[in-house]
């Protein structure tokens, strides 16, 4: 108990405040007045206030400055739809197949084109898709639609409502959709139970055929490549797709949502390349 109570006289000497305890008994000859001994619970009491009194001061953590605006609409717990119709140059009612090696011509009517933005490069069951992008030529333009979950939880929703878009006669479009995006969408209807609509559709691959254009003229067919120097388009403040991931994760931990707006512009900027290749390579086979 004696070291207790010079702990507590220390404490308080260096709060600067009196100890309110008996003072220490002067070193002499003769016998030392007896005191009181001090109550056990009142001494542990006063020595966590001192330790309460010196601790230093938290800074409380808000969110209310942290950016956290998404677009689009919430249509489920978790689930946002960003719908918006986007010009576009007229395209004809049929396209020539003859790029992928086709003998029939394409409706455009029925051309649905697609690409997700997912959580890793390497597909694998631990990768899912937290964005799902369409686009389709409509009479008033390009309509894209991109489904964005912001909860783990709301990823069969996010399946539910992309295969509600799908019917027998869409002809998927996608760029490197066949190798990545289809299988990958594949595993997680599967792991939701959920049946693949994407099973038996036909699809077109545009990758394939502009390799078999463009191999060697420039370095890669990356679609960001082939869009800059066949299409024109010149990218500006665009996200590379290799940080999609880390932009959700932050999102979901609570940071801004700036990162992730921006990945929503580059999956849209996909899908209206998309829609622009597919007439070239067509018109350019024809």
């Amino acid at each position: 108990m004696s070291e207790t109570l010079e702990r507590l006289r220390t404490l308080r000497a260096q709060a600067g405040k009196p100890s309110g305890l008996p003072a220490k008994p002067a070193q002499a000859h003769s016998m030392p007045a007896r005191t009181s001994r001090p109550d056990t619970a009142q001494t542990v009491a006063d020595l966590r206030r001192l330790l309460r009194v010196r601790a230093p001061g938290g800074v409380a953590l808000t969110m209310t400055d942290v950016d956290r605006a998404l677009p689009g609409d919430e249509i489920a717990p978790g689930l946002r739809l960003i719908d918006t119709t986007l010009p576009c140059d007229p395209v004809a009612q049929r396209l020539c197949g003859a790029f992928d090696r086709r003998e029939t011509m394409i409706p455009t009517s029925d051309v649905l084109f697609f690409d997700t933005e997912t959580t890793g490069l390497a597909g694998g069951t631990g990768t899912r898709a937290f964005m799902i992008g369409t686009a389709q030529w409509r009479s008033d333009g390009l309509r894209v639609r991109q489904w964005l979950i912001t909860t783990l939880s709301a990823e069969r929703d996010l399946l539910v409502a992309f295969a509600d878009t799908l019917h027998a006669d869409i002809m998927l479009a996608s760029y490197n959709g066949k190798s990545y995006d289809a299988p990958l969408l594949a595993t997680r209807f599967r792991l939701a139970r959920l049946r693949n609509p994407l099973a038996g559709l036909a699809h077109i691959d545009l990758l394939y055929p502009t390799r078999r254009r463009y191999r060697g003229r420039w370095e890669n067919c990356r679609l960001a490549t082939i869009e800059r120097q066949v299409l024109g388009v010149v990218r500006e403040d665009d996200l590379p797709g290799s940080e999609a991931p880390a932009a959700w994760l932050s999102y979901l931990r609570g940071g801004s949502a700036r990162n992730l707006r921006r990945v929503a512009d580059h999956n849209c900027q996909d899908l209206k390349s998309l829609a622009g290749l597919l007439p070239h390579l067509a018109k350019a086979s024809a």
